[in-house]
């Protein structure tokens, strides 16, 4: 089959391929549905530095009451924990309140996947009569009277303060709040000691339920559409049916849409309480539970529960600075 002289050559390239897989052993990911989130990102600071102060600019709503980080607090897992957030004049919102973190790395944003990028997404909050209720002339016109911020803006965009300069610099900051370095990320990149062995039978019972069908990938899902009841009628029943229970629908008007949404990632999903997009689910627990029936037609047991939490467990990553706001 070989020549001696691609022998000759192959014993040598195995030989030093044996030492450095020895040494450098090859990362589990390459085989696994999940893989790590990369443990830096290279971005410009100076914008960062001035998304993340505008991150937390209550002038960027109507009555200079809410800001980004009011919905998505930075030292509580980036969002506040309620079932829908609180906008001007106490308005509620009519959908669950996603985390900010990680959010660079869904395929879409929004629950109904109607923004593709991060920059498209701050649109959505700025106009919205339930949460920050207003415009971007009337935001440009309040910064601009802030001489430091506009001195600011000069410094770091050539046409100073825009609608699109202030989009970049959140969304540049927004692409910041990755949170690598999980546990479970750890032990894909070769660290066996990163987790127990509950947690690992956890892992596995995660891909023996068919979990990973939808929560794969770097952020365990995020990447990807899915109806809300695939097995079972979730909505059946029900007698307030809300606008925002449509979902992907409400972006498309296709039928074959309804009641389908972008599934959530579970990176830091201990931590993000309550869950789905209603927000009807107030533990990990009763969302499992919910999902085994809905999209799986299985029961699970409390036991496989129990350890699939554990596992879930592994996927908080590192907050960094940003997490001590």
């Amino acid at each position: 089959m070989f020549s001696k002289v691609h022998l000759n050559f192959l014993i040598p390239v195995l030989q030093i391929a044996s030492v450095f897989y020895a040494l450098y052993p090859v990362a589990v990911w390459a085989v696994e549905p999940i893989t790590p989130i990369p443990l830096k990102a290279r971005l410009d600071i100076n914008k960062v530095s001035l998304g993340k102060q505008l991150f937390h600019d209550r002038r960027l709503s109507k009555d200079n009451s809410i800001s980004c980080a009011s919905c998505h607090p930075l030292n509580n897992a980036g969002m506040d924990g309620k079932v829908v957030s609180v906008g001007v004049n106490g308005r509620l919102g009519v959908i669950n309140t996603p985390t900010v973190f990680n959010s660079s790395l869904n395929f879409v944003q929004f629950w109904d996947g109607r923004a593709l990028t991060l920059e498209d997404q701050i649109d959505g909050p700025v106009h919205n009569p339930n949460e920050m209720a207003t415009d971007w002339p009337s935001i440009i016109k309040k910064l601009s009277m802030d001489h430091k911020l506009s001195a600011s803006f000069n410094e770091v965009y050539s046409n100073g303060i825009s609608s699109q300069s202030i989009k970049d610099a959140i969304a540049t900051f927004e692409r910041s709040l990755n949170t690598p370095n999980s546990r479970f990320d750890r032990y894909l990149r070769g660290d066996t000691n990163a987790i127990t062995r509950q947690e690992l039978e956890g892992y596995k019972l995660f891909k023996a339920y068919g979990c990973t069908s939808c929560h794969q990938g770097v952020a365990v899902g995020g990447n990807m559409f899915e109806k809300m009841g695939v097995i079972h009628d979730y909505f059946a029943g029900r007698v307030n049916m809300r606008e925002a229970d449509n979902g992907r629908y409400n972006v498309t008007g296709i039928e074959e849409h309804r009641h389908e949404f972008k599934v959530p990632s579970l990176r830091n999903i201990t931590l993000t309480a309550p869950y789905f997009h209603d927000g009807s689910a107030p533990t990990l627990l009763v969302a499992i539970q919910i999902m085994s029936k809905y999209q799986l037609g299985r029961t699970v047991g409390d036991e496989d529960i129990y350890k699939i939490i554990k596992f879930l467990h592994t996927l908080t990553g590192e907050f960094g600075e940003y997490a001590n706001e």
